[in-house]
């Protein structure tokens, strides 16, 4: 940066010093009226209320000496004290407020009708009293000049008609109805009447209605202004539904009729609309003979009208079709069928011929209107689809639903986006037809678009890999080779962007991929960009999304050297990563480990990991690790994971003895509680937590069954001579409907390891281990990944009050590597067991079993060896 010219500097002459001070006196006059509106002592002592008044007495005194702001307050306040003293606030206050609220504001008046309606609310008092008190002062103000405040105040009084018993209705409100319901009356007055009179026909009877109601209706309707016409024809709903389908048929209707031919669009527009809600009320006659004409007379003029009545009809039109379903004639049929298609490409042939900073104000309305209509279609677009049976949508409606789908503008995108859904479940057999446009909306350049998407992605996936002619090929969505690249694409632009919530969201709906596309391409894929972003994104719930959608990615691998590989990318790069960050990432992901896998697999591979994190420098991880630690404790097994249990309470013992910061030290003695109270699983079945190690026995047989079918895969392969694909297998699981819970009820606990696969087994036994292994991926997924939804921290139990007991006593504990050696075959299942190796569970330490590398403290990362454990045979 170059330093400022000379003449730029501060000049301290007298001309330039007499410029400063005309400055300084503009700041001054600036100031003034800033000065002016404080309060002087005198009415800050008129604004001062004795402190020892009680609530009454102060409301009293405020409204009747106090300023509008105080005044408001009380009102404001009014719903307490009917709480706090009923009979003195109906007494004493509530006279001031009615004197108040003659003279008052706008913002009084709107502060006392919503406190009227608290009141009522929270029925302070009963509805004789409150009929008494207040409904004289709801109905005094309805017909306040300000519109606002009459909507408030009449809000307010058609919650009380509710409440209201008829006889009260009748004398209060009915009877003076009749009066301001009349010519003479102000349009306001009018307006109200209309609105009330919609609210009373559900309270009175049949005869009552038709004899005192319906002739103010029918007054109403044909009143000089058009405001109050379409007022009333829009509360010919509420009367339809309260008098019944006779006097509908012979009162309601034909003023309906009658409207819809009105003179005014609002009118008309609004008895259109009241038709289309009334369509359940009419038989078929009344459909086909009366309000089909009127229906094909309003959309045949609606192009010569207001583009507003265009925006209604195409809101309304799946309505419509779906109540004139099955009277339509074929010519009219495809008449609807047309108008609908002429709808979806409004004001897309149109070009103004002016550039974007140049196109006049009305066109620019007009094309906003134009996009309202494209998204009504949009909206209804599954309507339509019921309409021309789906069946029929290749022919008759494909090519505007791709018009939708590649329109211009974002909020047709985005509608059609969210119905893509339905129209999925609609095509049912059909849906292969639409899976460009899948396509195409996930590479959408608005990420709007792809927020609406993604909201139903599993199931529109599944769908898609289930349905139609996909379903007979040989490997999921093979007809649809562009998906993966669309999805990769989707995150990356998800993850350039600052909307993270959409980036989060994305993540979490690819832990349906297993169930879609296979287990190679997921890994080749997927699985690295998933440790990608929790090495590197900035934003927490993004790591945390990712991080758990790699642990379903890691359920479902079907390659046990692909299992091993990112295991010890987890312990390396995050467990035992130079980033603290990393290191409380992989906490999160033994959290995830603990909820989706089996307790064994978390023993075997994640548990000294996460412990070691005891000596880590960073007092958050230590942190973060004690939060962790009752559910840590909860995958052991006694007596198999005594030895673990064993390492775990020493490490406790070591933070309780070594712990300098305070922090730490306070989590760790509430931990140190906790973990007392806990009571411990055992291998046995027990009542307690039968459900839990039922769940955790399914899990442990699944995880098994992988193993089976990597090593049938691979026996297939030596005996076919070729290999055996994916597709291959995706296809026969999808062949198999075999449940999970159609396995042998007798299956032992104890679940038997790779190593009881002989060669010597029969081929029969080898078909139904691979039938069921097949099974098992396909079901895991079905009812919304149920098994991953409900899998909670087991509970567990260990004397941690004598170990602790000695603290303070206790000199400070060394622990020696042989506390963290892995379990020992004996208590491990071996379908675990490892054919390559993994890091090692010890951060500290170069080789677990070098007696003379204990004291070490390297500070760098460093890797060892998992011991492979083998199955006795």
């Amino acid at each position: 940066m170059h330093p400022p010219p000379p003449a730029a500097a501060m000049d301290f002459s007298q001309n330039s010093l007499f410029g400063y001070v005309e400055d300084l006196q503009e700041l001054t006059i600036i100031e003034r009226p800033v000065r002016r509106s404080l309060k002087t002592p005198e009415e800050i002592e008129r604004l001062t209320v004795d402190e020892d008044l009680s609530d009454i007495e102060r409301a009293v005194y405020l409204l009747s000496a106090g300023q509008d702001i105080q005044g408001t307050s009380v009102i404001a306040n009014l719903p307490f004290l009917m709480r706090q003293n009923p009979t003195e606030t109906l007494r004493r206050v509530l006279p001031k407020v009615r004197e108040a609220l003659h003279v008052a504001g706008v913002e009084m008046q709107l502060t006392a009708a919503v406190s009227f309606l608290t009141i009522l609310q929270d029925e302070s008092v009963s509805i004789h009293a409150y009929t008494h008190s207040f409904l004289q002062v709801i109905l005094l103000h309805l017909e306040h000049r300000d519109t606002g405040v009459s909507n408030a105040w009449l809000e307010t009084l058609l919650s009380v008609i509710e409440v209201l018993p008829k006889e009260t209705l009748r004398h209060e409100i009915l009877n003076p109805l009749v009066s301001k319901a009349q010519l003479s009356q102000t349009v306001q007055s009018r307006l109200v009447s209309c609105k009330i009179l919609g609210k009373l026909t559900n309270k009175f009877d049949a005869h009552t209605i038709k004899r005192e109601i319906l002739p103010l209706v029918k007054s109403l309707c044909q009143d000089v202004e058009y405001e109050v016409r379409s007022c009333m024809c829009r509360q010919l709903e509420n009367i339809a539904q309260g008098i019944g389908t006779e006097l509908t048929k012979s009162v309601v209707l034909p003023e309906l009729i009658e409207l819809s031919r009105d003179e005014g669009s609002s009118v008309r527009l609004a008895a259109f609309e009241t038709l289309v809600n009334l369509l359940d009320i009419f038989d078929t006659d009344d459909r086909s003979q009366t309000i089909l004409p009127l229906v094909k007379s309003f959309c045949e003029k609606s192009f010569k009208a207001d583009e507003s009545i265009l925006i209604s009809l195409s809101f309304h039109l799946g309505k419509l079709c779906h109540g004139l379903y099955g009277i339509f004639t074929p010519d009219q049929h495809l008449r609807f069928l047309e108008f609908y298609k002429k709808l979806c490409t409004l004001g897309l042939q149109q070009e103004n011929g002016h550039s974007e900073n140049q196109i006049p104000p009305q066109i620019l309305e007009q094309e906003k209107k134009y996009i309202s209509v494209r998204k009504n279609c949009a909206y209804n677009f599954p309507a339509m689809i019921v309409f021309v049976d789906p069946k029929n949508f290749h022919l008759e409606l494909y090519s505007t639903f791709f018009c939708l789908c590649h329109d211009p503008e974002v909020p047709v995108r985005y509608t059609i986006a969210i119905c893509f859904y339905e129209v999925s479940k609609l095509l049912n057999s059909g849906v292969y037809l639409i899976h460009k446009e899948l396509i195409t909306l996930l590479q959408d350049e608005s990420l709007e678009v792809l927020d609406a998407l993604i909201d139903h992605l599993p199931e529109i996936l599944e769908l898609m890999s289930t349905g139609g002619e996909s379903s007979v090929q040989e490997n999921k969505l093979s007809s649809l080779p562009d998906l993966i690249p669309a999805l990769t694409t989707a995150e990356q632009r998800a993850a350039a962007s600052l909307k993270w919530r959409t980036h989060e969201k994305l993540l979490q709906k690819y832990a349906c991929l297993p169930h879609v596309i296979s287990s190679d391409q997921i890994y080749y894929r997927f699985l690295q960009r998933m440790f990608t972003i929790m090495m590197t994104n900035n934003v927490l719930p993004v790591q945390k999304a990712a991080s758990r959608t790699l642990c379903i990615f890691l359920r479902y691998n079907r390659k046990q050297e692909q299992r091993h590989e990112v295991i010890q990318k987890l312990i390396e790069q995050l467990g035992q990563g130079k980033s603290y960050w990393n290191r409380l990432r992989f906490l999160d992901t033994c959290e995830f480990i603990i909820e989706i896998f089996s307790k064994s697999f978390f023993c075997k591979y994640f548990f000294l990991p996460a412990i070691e994190l005891t000596h880590d420098p960073v007092a958050n991880v230590r942190m973060k690790l004690c939060y962790l630690l009752p559910k840590v404790k909860s995958t052991l097994k006694i007596p198999a994971d005594k030895h673990l249990l064993q390492q775990l309470e020493m490490c406790v013992r070591k933070l309780l003895c070594q712990e300098k910061d305070k922090d730490v030290l306070a989590i760790v003695k509430r931990t140190v509680l906790e973990l007392d109270r806990m009571e411990m699983s055992m291998d046995a079945f027990q009542k307690k937590f039968y459900e839990k190690d039922l769940l955790d026995q399914e899990k442990e047989r699944e995880e098994l069954l992988l193993l089976e079918m990597e090593q049938l895969e691979k026996e297939k392969q030596q005996n076919d001579g070729r290999p055996m694909s994916d597709k291959m297998f995706e296809k026969k699981r999808r062949d198999t409907k075999t449940t999970t819970q159609s396995l042998p009820k007798n299956i032992p606990i104890s679940v038997p390891g790779p190593s009881s696969v002989t060669p010597s087994t029969s081929k029969e036994i080898k078909k139904s281990k691979l039938i069921r292994s097949q099974s098992f991926n396909n079901q895991a997924f079905h009812a919304k990944y149920g098994n991953l939804e409900k899998c909670a921290s087991k509970s567990s139990t260990t004397g941690y009050t004598a170990s602790v007991s000695g603290l303070g006593k206790t000199s400070v504990l060394s622990l020696t590597d042989d506390s963290f050696r892995t379990r020992n075959a004996s208590s491990v299942p071996p379908s675990f067991s490892p054919n390559t190796t993994l890091p090692s569970t010890s951060r500290g330490t170069g080789n677990s079993l070098d007696p003379k590398s204990s004291g070490s403290k390297d500070t760098q990362p460093r890797k060892a060896t998992l011991k492979s454990r083998k199955s006795n045979p």
